[in-house]
């Protein structure tokens, strides 16, 4: 760490009693009270564009001066300081995702992302064994090594390819249907119903209604889980669930089933896209990782400081609350900023470079912290080190195709739309 800050004082949540005005547990009933611009400036000026292009430097502005602050674009409270947003991830009992606003909730239903405490144990345990990181490896490296080689054979001759397109979805695909047990579905349409979703989360998130086409995905989703769950138990993880004696609800099942369908392809999607695009950015550290292959696990954890796959994660006030100064009532929005937390030069020297070789790159919170961290973040990682190492193997002349610049983007869900790369097919191995 570079230096430390004092969880204490300022920095603290104070907590105080649960708000009578707000209708419900949680506060659904908001009040019309308008906060106070000139004490949050910098976040009553932010935009959803500079949130969905290239936020980082706003974001730094963030969490020097407010921290913790009321950004109106996002209707609610934005936590850009890494200590605060451990704070907010590990309290579940002062910051909860288990609220009826919830955006992936509204998408999927009540699943392991939308409850708190023991209920969601209940729907996360009967899936947490087979994403430990020993049965990952175990059952899923040789099927992750078969398709990335694969998907890479079907790349090779063309020359030039779409890298998100040909192989990062396709992977992340096959591999989270075949664990769960739904290889059956057509592949493209899974990709499909999955953009749908990430499509509709990402505007209910900025405030949009949720679109027809998120809810016709989820439910050609569901339709296509429902056969996995008739199987024997031990031909099926989703039919072991099923089985479980906590006794999931089919409806859970197949929701849980989205969530872990939704966050296996978008996770490993974008983590691959996005270190791709930082070590074809950086010709410097890329030649490092390819002198020292042993340092490209380093590299993609630096790539996930950089750019999370998933940029901010929501939870709801359950009783007015102060953090850092901020005074955060119940009910209200609080969104954890993991791009900024990552970018935190409390812990991360000189935090905007790209260093394969940085010594703390794992301390980086993408796979968020406390109970909801990413259930399946060992299956994320060996499929990135799987597709990174096989491209740098057999594409060494690989590069980005200058004609068709591409960069990371998105408000959520943040990766390149679409990355072009080259090669030549001839130097390959």
């Amino acid at each position: 760490m570079v230096s430390g800050r004092s969880s204490g004082g300022g920095g603290g949540v104070r907590r105080g009693r649960v708000s009578e005005r707000y209708g419900g547990p949680y506060g659904h009933a908001m009040d019309a009270r308008r906060h106070p611009t000139g004490r949050f400036s910098v976040g009553a000026t932010a935009t959803l564009e500079q949130l969905e292009a290239d936020p980082h430097a706003l974001l730094a502005r963030l969490r020097e001066r407010e921290p913790v602050s009321w950004v109106s674009a996002l209707e609610g409270w934005l936590v850009t300081r890494r200590d605060l947003a451990m704070q907010v991830m590990r309290d579940p009992q002062t910051f909860t995702v288990d609220d009826s606003r919830f955006s992936t909730g509204q998408v999927v239903g009540p699943s392991m992302l939308t409850r708190d405490g023991e209920e969601h144990r209940r729907h996360r345990d009967p899936f947490a064994e087979a994403f430990r990181r020993g049965a990952v490896h175990a059952r899923l490296t040789q099927l992750v090594r078969e398709e990335t080689e694969q998907l890479i054979d079907e790349m090779q001759p063309a020359g030039c390819a779409e890298l998100r397109r040909s192989l990062a979805g396709p992977l992340a695909v096959a591999v989270v249907t075949r664990t769960l047990g739904i290889q059956d579905a057509d592949a493209d349409a899974v990709l499909g119903w999955y953009e749908r979703i990430v499509a509709a989360v990402t505007d209910l998130t900025a405030g949009r209604p949720l679109s027809a086409q998120g809810r016709d995905a989820y439910a050609a989703l569901s339709a296509a889980i429902g056969p996995a769950l008739e199987r024997e138990p031990a031909a099926s993880l989703l039919a072991t669930a099923a089985s479980d004696a906590r006794g999931l609800e089919r409806e859970h099942v197949i929701s849980n089933a989205a969530v872990l369908l939704f966050g296996g392809i978008e996770t490993t999607e974008g983590m691959i896209a996005n270190a791709v695009w930082h070590l074809l950015c950086h010709p410097d550290e890329l030649a490092r990782v390819r002198a020292t292959p042993s340092v490209l696990a380093n590299a993609i954890e630096e790539s996930l400081r950089l750019e999370p796959a998933a940029a901010i994660v929501d939870r709801y006030a359950t009783a007015d609350v102060e953090l850092a100064g901020a005074p955060i009532r119940c009910g209200e929005l609080v969104r954890v900023s993991i791009a900024g937390a990552n970018r935190d030069p409390e812990m991360f020297a000189d935090p905007d470079r790209f260093d394969v070789a940085r010594n703390n790159a794992r301390r980086h919170l993408s796979f968020a912290h406390g109970p909801h961290a990413c259930i399946a973040m060992h299956l994320a990682r060996l499929e990135a080190h799987t597709a990174l190492e096989q491209l740098l193997h057999r594409l060494p002349a690989l590069r980005l195709d200058p004609a068709r610049p591409s960069a990371p983007r998105g408000l959520v869900f943040r990766k390149p739309p679409q990355l072009h790369v080259r090669w030549t097919p001839w130097s390959t191995s």
